[in-house]
């Protein structure tokens, strides 16, 4: 059993955990991800690591709540358990050799470009993170983004926060000034395609961490499958980041799809217990 140390509401459907777990916070670098079960016999998710304080040992993850088995584990409270945690797993995020980068993240995507800020510039790059959002209502993380980066500028869809519009506008206006060796795009596929179109023009290195459906994290089930220049790729043990110029995000997104109406029942069949347990309470 793994304790939930810390418990913290983000916004409306995103909540931040910390969990005890010495030997995985030991390890754990920017980009690498665990895997959790709520309940013995539940569905295994991977998350991917936000913060790893060996001084703690503790390991922190941001999720959004989307099915039956996120809101399960939103349902519990610091001083709790879940069956178990597994990790790191995952290919850190290579920042070697990198000046001068931009990280990109969108929604709840920002949790996972926290620690890939944070690595590059304790490696020595001067870091501008662009956090995209829906509105400012959606905006999380902002102070500790903040105090990653060298400068951050965030976008919301409606105006309502920062820049008008999406990523790409301020990214594209940072690329033409030139000096920029790497691009790191964290968030929704469709994001994180617009991301790679932007950067083409420019052949800016540009890498996308993936976040596929994934079973046992290992490269046995074969359900994290990704099409990387023309080959197959496993995205538990040969990423999650990958060259996002040579990934096939049309097949992504479509099997990242498959599962909606599966998880829309889960969420109503959580929703329901919830209810019932309010009816006799």
């Amino acid at each position: 059993m793994v304790r939930i140390v810390t418990k913290r509401s983000l916004r409306e459907s995103v909540v931040l955990m910390e969990f005890e777990a010495p030997l995985i916070a030991e390890k754990a670098k920017a980009g690498q991800f665990v895997i959790l079960r709520v309940g013995e016999g539940g569905e295994r998710i991977p998350l991917t690591v936000s913060l790893a304080d060996r001084s703690r040992g503790t390991v922190t993850v941001v999720f959004q709540t989307v099915g039956g088995t996120t809101m399960s584990l939103a349902s519990k409270e610091a001083g709790d358990t879940i069956a178990d945690l597994v990790g790191p797993l995952g290919n850190p995020t290579d920042v070697s050799g990198v000046k001068r980068a931009a990280v990109v993240g969108g929604g709840v995507g920002c949790a996972i470009a926290l620690p890939v800020a944070k690595a590059l510039r304790s490696a020595g790059a001067e870091v501008t993170v662009i956090a995209g959002f829906r509105s400012e209502g959606f905006v999380i993380l902002e102070d500790e983004l903040c105090g990653a980066a060298d400068r951050l500028i965030l976008t919301t869809d409606d105006g309502s926060r920062g820049v008008r519009g999406n990523v790409c506008q301020p990214l594209r206006e940072l690329l033409a000034g030139g000096g920029y060796d790497a691009v790191y795009a964290i968030g929704p596929l469709v994001m994180m395609k617009a991301v790679a179109e932007a950067t083409r023009p420019f052949g800016v290195k540009t890498i996308a961490s993936m976040n596929p459906i994934m079973i046992d994290g290992t490269g046995m089930c074969g359900c994290c499958r990704v099409t990387v220049g023309g080959e197959m790729k496993f995205a538990c043990v040969d990423g999650p980041d990958f060259d996002a110029h040579l990934i096939d995000f049309d097949e992504a997104i479509l099997r990242n799809r498959q599962y909606l109406a599966f998880e829309a029942r889960k969420r109503e069949a959580h929703c329901n217990l919830l209810r019932q347990g309010e009816d006799h309470g």
